[in-house]
């Protein structure tokens, strides 16, 4: 479920009963946010801003080979186990960190492995491409989606590549995430993936079944071509723990196992 939003919102959709998950204790924090890569890192809304035209700066001098922001850790060899419910429908998504890399932009970018399940068969599956640049900020650099049509899985019209057809990279996890902070993840109008992000604060406690967890941390994301919005919810060390539809239809992921 290291993502975005589906298709518009394909954000692998992973809702669960809500009996698995409980929300414990109120409001967000808005002051107190730890800093992830310390205060020499630019605000991401500098980087990739949502207003205006957007032409973001990639050096490839200014990137690592390694993604391990605390919010985004992708060691190669992990893999990230969700169950939820998209409309009324069971699902599993399992993301795997895998140990091959893909060359955009001059940049070497690690390739997740995403594959949304009904009933133990895949319905959706993603290869997406990060990138992690020096300050610690996490670029999404693209992915090749396919979903299944008549028995076989097919290239979704949202695919997109960083530097192909006018395709643009942008943030998926800011280096120091603040409260109010807001960011542009994708950048491919002709096939509409446009997905924005707005850092919310800091949750008390979250409760889902691999653990319970304080203060984490939690963003919404939305594109300015649906109405839907989702809410996440990321842990220092371990990466996203929740993932719900706040606005639109209903859907809802929670983590269920981290595998290594």
């Amino acid at each position: 479920m290291l993502g975005h939003m589906q298709a518009p919102l394909r954000i692998r959709a992973l809702t669960f009963g809500c009996a698995m998950l409980v929300l414990l204790g109120g409001g967000y924090g808005s002051s107190g946010a730890e800093s992830v890569a310390g205060s020499a890192a630019p605000p991401p809304s500098s980087l990739a801003p949502i207003h205006g035209t957007y032409s973001p700066s990639i050096d490839p001098a200014n990137f690592v080979a390694t993604v391990d922001n605390p919010y985004w850790p992708l060691k190669p060899g992990t893999g990230f186990h969700y169950r939820g419910v998209r409309g009324t429908t069971p699902q599993t998504d399992d993301a795997l960190v895998t140990r091959q890399t893909k060359l955009i932009l001059g940049i070497r970018c690690t390739v997740v492995r995403d594959t949304v399940s009904e009933e133990g068969r895949p319905i959706e599956r993603t290869l997406d491409w990060y990138a992690q640049d020096k300050q610690g900020n996490v670029w999404y650099m693209g992915e090749d989606s396919f979903e299944l049509e008549h028995g076989r899985f097919v290239k979704a019209s949202d695919s997109w590549e960083a530097g192909v057809d006018g395709a643009k990279p942008g943030i998926i996890m800011p280096a120091d995430p603040k409260p109010g902070d807001s960011y542009r993840q994708e950048y491919y109008p002709r096939g509409e993936a446009l997905d924005e992000a707005r850092v919310v604060g800091y949750q008390s406690t979250v409760t889902v079944p691999y653990g319970t967890f304080k203060r984490p941390l939690v963003t919404r994301e939305f594109s300015p071509l649906e109405p839907q919005t989702e809410q996440k919810y990321y842990v220092a060390g371990i990466g996203e723990i929740l993932e719900r539809v706040v606005k639109g239809h209903h859907e809802q992921f929670v983590l269920v196992s981290v595998t290594h």
